[in-house]
């Protein structure tokens, strides 16, 4: 094999750089764009129901209902829990909290 022939070996792709982190529709955390926008809304502080409500609807496109069915799958995500850990942990401990009192 001569020095022209490995010329033509394709380089490996590299998997650390931060180009890498970024790819892809997934970001670095592993979720999609819905989902860490549902996280973004839900760290918010809201003065009522309603305004959050209506956030909801009009930033997501999403039924209130689907908004929490979403929210609750996240809470069990390891990604979601990278991605901002705070927020899952009282998140988590509201709803834990919740289903002991039933």
């Amino acid at each position: 094999m001569g020095a022209d022939e490995e010329a033509e070996l394709p380089e490996p792709e590299r998997t650390d750089g931060p180009e890498q982190q970024q790819a892809g529709p997934a970001g670095p955390a592993g979720l999609d764009a819905r989902d860490r926008a549902v996280l973004a809304l839900e760290a918010r502080s809201w003065r009522t129901a309603g305004a959050k409500e209506r956030a909801v609807r009009e930033e997501l496109g999403l039924s209130s209902t689907r908004y929490y069915q979403l929210l609750n799958g996240l809470l069990d995500r390891p990604e979601a829990l990278a991605h901002a850990p705070v927020l899952v942990n009282r998140l988590r401990r509201v709803r834990d909290a919740r289903r002991a009192a039933r």
